[in-house]
């Protein structure tokens, strides 16, 4: 199965410093059809007005992962941390038993980023957060995993969950594959360009779910940016 969910249908609501769309259920958006995609829980799509974020407030039992599209967020947390994350690049936040924390563009322009919310596979351990840059260069043409719940996946920042997040950059006309498996389930979303899986084209920030599919082989339709998330 793949579905299109185009960014049009997507619910979510403007509240002047950010601007949210949500693929699935989230704060006053609600649909029962989506509350989630297999472990996936949370795929927003936030465009944050320079100087102004989401103020300290806390989380637990998360896995939580944001890809930054454009601009750059900066990072305050409970623990002490503090990191800045800029277009291309990725932080993780595993809430644990809790763990509060601040988001603010503190750029001159808007900051576009998807935050991506996974089900922990365990619970109970203590909080963590960590950043790493992902050059779109060295993922010209395939896939490379940017966080992962499974041992032996390379540079990948760890997540405590039977997931991937993997991403990819196509030119125009080139293909990618990758092993889902078939018993997974995808959730793709172009974070520029347009792309086509099984004659179905999606455009920028359309989501596409995937089911009993062993490999996908997805094609740039124009110069793309893609994100997907591999889950149980």
């Amino acid at each position: 199965m793949i579905e299109l969910r185009p960014f049009a249908d997507l619910g979510g609501e403007n509240h002047g410093w950010l601007n949210a769309k949500h693929h699935f259920s989230f704060a006053n958006y609600y649909d029962p059809a989506r509350m989630h995609w297999g472990n996936l829980r949370v795929w927003n799509d936030d465009i944050i007005a320079p100087h102004t974020g989401f103020p300290p407030h806390p989380h637990r039992d998360m896995e939580i992962i944001t890809y930054v599209r454009e601009g750059a967020i900066s990072h305050e947390d409970s623990l002490g941390n503090k990191g800045r994350t800029v277009a291309g690049d990725v932080q993780v936040m595993s809430a644990g038993t809790g763990i509060a924390h601040s988001e603010y563009n503190r750029e001159d322009e808007e900051t576009r980023i998807f935050q991506i919310w996974i089900l922990p596979t365990r619970t109970g351990d203590a909080p963590s957060w960590g950043t790493k840059p992902f050059p779109k260069g060295e993922r010209s043409g395939r896939f490379v995993t940017l966080a992962s719940g499974y041992e032996g996946d390379g540079d990948a920042l760890p997540i405590r969950t039977n997931a991937r997040v993997v991403g990819a950059t196509l030119k125009a006309g080139e293909s990618a594959e990758y092993a889902l498996g078939a018993d997974r389930k995808g959730y793709l979303v172009p974070a520029s360009g347009e792309v086509e899986i099984e004659g179905v084209r999606a455009r920028a920030r359309d989501g596409i779910a995937i089911s009993d599919v062993e490999t996908l082989r997805i094609t740039a339709l124009a110069d793309s940016e893609i994100v997907l998330v591999d889950a149980a």
